[in-house]
């Protein structure tokens, strides 16, 4: 009695909110001036947990860790300091800090977000408009872009033709994202004369702890969104990115010039390096290993040492690796053998990614300052950094079809052998489901080069040729598969698997040929204990987006991830996250 009466006495004399807890997280004593904290009374006896939220156990490592708790209450900001005395009571004392919370809020909602906006596309849409209308899309979309900006309070200029800078204060800055960067939406509805639509790609800064950081945090952002295909922002708050739209499938440029000069430039490299080294992704598909046959030949027309990385392959790679290996010309290596090979004068080229952690041996990226990429993807956030030479163009069918481009304008056709011309096109094959899905002009034109150039499709179609236990697989997947509602297809392919990849993904597209549906899901475990994910889409779901959620990524329509969940697992998992994503699409398409 003689200790609670002390307690209380000692509570009066103190200044602030302040009570006792045992250790038992109950409220043992309060003063009188509690009830600025809590309105109500009678707390004595009442939990910690159930008063603020926060465990006794927090406030003990406060006092070690320094680390603030606070609590709103009574439309107050209040944080807790404690001190445990030696009969192991705790003092907690209610610090008012609701001043210091709006200055500190004022402060940071008053810094300046930027935004850099791009019309996608733009030489395109001038091109295919008539001299008449030249000028109606662009001056509609700086009408759309400027009374955005007005309902933001923000401030944008014109920095040329399809480029604005924006400028608007952190709190508003916040108002956008939650809106889902409405604008999007409202630039794609203009109508075009063309035949493909208006879109944007918006890159935002925040936190930069500078104007210039803040600027340059938003040109990695509009970079990232360009590099992704367009129609899409992309927020990047210090080192985290956050995406929004992409809705749109990448569009195709017309024009080949960007071809023409990376080709140049990419020989210019070869010539200046001592020898080159040639790698995918692990793995390689027919698409990888048709354009290192490709990038094989550039360098050979170089007269340059050059080897193709490869480690470890599937069964859908046999024929063509075989057929390679027996040709005799191309040198194809392992990984400790390129790594003894690679020199700071070396030229590593890298085809169809640019994600080092991804690639078939990531300590080559770190041998050389010499890297060239070209690659089809979407960028990803963690793209290689500080490439010599980057051709990641979103719209491509594949990577096949980029450096057949490039082929164009390096060397004669008469020079391209007919293998080479056959892993081209069946590198551009597989990518386009057999010129079904993302195939455009120039990947008809490329197609046809590659023909002209010796190409045979009898051949080609050889390529792609099964074991019967493979094709089995693949038939009780398809016969397995479980329909969802909105459309969706998911399939598992049972047991292991060194093809569980080619099964997977020739399993997602057949099931997009089932009358309703739009997307399919399938995975199974290859040979090496992991779950392979093949996502497919007609175009309406983005499936890039729902694989990104794995860790994968792609494209609109065609997307994969590898995990360490069971089949099972991520069956369940995408029956818990597909409604948040198609209801979110399916409202964006009303």
């Amino acid at each position: 009695m003689d200790e609670n009466c002390n307690n209380k006495n000692l509570l009066k004399n103190i200044p602030l909110p302040c009570c006792i807890i045992g250790e038992d997280g109950n409220v043992k004593e309060a003063n009188q001036k509690m009830s600025e904290v809590f309105t109500y009374d009678g707390i004595t006896g009442a939990k910690l947990f159930a008063l603020t939220g926060i465990k006794r156990s927090d406030l003990i490592n406060s006092i070690k860790d320094g680390k603030e708790r606070a609590i709103e209450r009574n439309g107050k900001t209040f944080i807790l300091l404690s001190e445990l005395d030696e009969n192991g009571f705790l003092f907690v004392y209610f610090v008012d800090v609701t001043k210091r919370e709006k200055y500190k809020s004022n402060y940071k909602n008053k810094k300046l977000a930027i935004l850099l906006i791009n019309i996608d596309n733009y030489d395109e849409l001038i091109a295919s408009t008539d001299v008449e209308n030249k000028m109606l899309v662009p001056t509609e979309v700086d009408k759309v872009i400027r009374h955005w900006a007005s309902r933001y309070d923000a401030s944008v200029s014109r920095v040329n033709e399809d480029e604005y800078i924006m400028f608007v204060y952190r709190e508003n800055a916040e108002n956008i994202i939650t809106g889902k960067f409405e604008i999007l939406d409202e630039v794609r509805k203009i109508e075009s004369m063309v035949d493909f639509p208006v879109s944007l790609s918006i890159g935002m800064g925040i936190s930069g702890d500078s104007p210039s950081k803040t600027e340059e945090y938003a040109q990695a952002a509009v970079e990232l969104a360009l590099g992704r295909g367009g129609d899409q922002a992309v927020v990047k708050n210090g080192n985290r990115m956050h995406y929004y739209g992409g809705k749109l499938q990448t569009v195709e440029k017309s024009n080949k010039g960007k071809s023409r000069i990376i080709g140049h430039a990419l020989k210019q490299l070869i010539k200046e390096s001592s020898k080159v080294l040639i790698m995918g992704h692990k793995w390689p598909d027919l698409d990888c290993f048709g354009a290192s046959i490709g990038a094989h030949r550039i360098c050979e027309s170089c007269e340059k040492e050059t080897y193709i990385v490869i480690e470890e392959f599937n069964e859908a790679l046999q024929r063509i690796y075989n057929q390679a290996k027996e040709i005799g010309k191309y040198q194809i290596i392992g990984r400790e053998r390129a790594i003894e090979l690679c020199d700071e004068n070396s030229l590593v080229i890298i085809v169809d990614t640019h994600r080092p952690s991804l690639v078939e041996c990531e300590e080559l990226l770190y041998c050389t300052n010499k890297i060239a990429i070209i690659d089809h993807h979407r960028m990803a956030e963690d793209a290689i950094e500080g490439a010599t030479l980057a051709y990641i163009e979103s719209y491509a069918s594949s990577a096949s079809e980029l450096i057949t481009e490039m082929i164009q304008y390096s060397i004669d056709k008469k020079n391209i052998s007919k293998f080479e011309a056959e892993a081209l096109l069946a590198g551009i094959t597989v990518d386009t489901n057999s010129f079904a899905n993302k195939t455009g002009v120039r990947t008809f034109e490329a197609a046809a080069w590659l023909r002209r150039a010796g190409a045979d499709t009898a051949e080609v179609k050889r390529f792609f040729q099964v074991e019967a236990t493979t094709f089995q697989a693949r038939a009780e997947a398809i016969a397995n598969a479980e329909y969802l509602e909105q459309g969706i297809a998911i399939a598992i392919s049972e047991g292991y698997s060194t093809e569980a990849q080619i099964i997977n993904s020739q399993v997602a597209d057949q099931l997009l040929s089932v009358k309703g549906i739009r997307a399919s899901f399938v995975m199974g475990k290859n040979d090496r204990n992991v779950t392979v994910i093949s996502a497919r889409s007609l175009g309406e779901i983005n499936v890039q987006i729902i694989m990104e959620e794995f860790d994968g990524g792609g494209h609109l329509t065609a997307a994969g991830a590898q995990v360490d969940l069971t089949p099972q697992e991520v069956s369940e998992k995408l029956k818990e996250i597909l409604p948040k994503f198609l209801d979110k699409m399916d409202s964006k398409e009303k």
